[in-house]
């Protein structure tokens, strides 16, 4: 049974792999494709953890984080819109690749794992957070199908809305 935590954990590994694949590639067609990728992974991963995973986290102990936790949301998915506009051979891609790398490695590292998941494992119980794994990686599955990186150009004026 995976639940909530370690279902992002696996993400935050596969996101982090696929960076270092885009890395090490020399051949252009391989890299456009591994970013398309990232950004569609990177897209449906924020987005479960906007609408199902932080709503469900709200919590007093939490909402600092949390609140956070959307401003890097933010702070990543303009580094997509931009790098989406890029060709993977201009030299910003590349920079910008470093940057977010170093964004997502501080967000779903020193944020999310070391800081909110702890919290999150004493308020929940193993059941609540199995529940909530699998309604995030059904929206994951659905979401994938459908190229969510063409979402995230339209999603960079305002972090996403948390409950008050």
């Amino acid at each position: 049974m995976l639940d909530a935590l370690e279902l992002l954990k696996d993400q935050h590994e596969e996101v982090e792999g696929l960076i270092g694949k885009i890395e090490k590639t020399d051949d252009s067609d391989m890299k456009a494709e591994l970013f398309k990728e990232l950004a569609d992974k990177l897209a449906a991963h924020a987005t479960i953890e906007e609408k199902i995973f932080y709503p469900a986290m709200m919590a007093e102990k939490t909402r600092e984080l949390l609140v956070e936790s959307t401003e890097e949301h933010l702070s990543v998915k303009r580094l997509l819109a931009d790098m989406l506009t890029l060709d993977v051979d201009d030299e910003h891609f590349d920079a910008k690749l470093t940057v977010l790398k170093e964004q997502v490695r501080h967000h779903a590292h020193d944020e999310e794992e070391d800081q909110l998941f702890p919290i999150v494992r004493k308020l929940f119980s193993r059941d609540e957070l199995a529940a909530i794994g699998n309604e995030m990686l059904a929206m994951f599955e659905k979401l994938i199908a459908r190229d969510p990186r063409r979402n995230v150009p339209s999603e960079v004026s305002h972090a996403a809305p948390l409950p008050a």
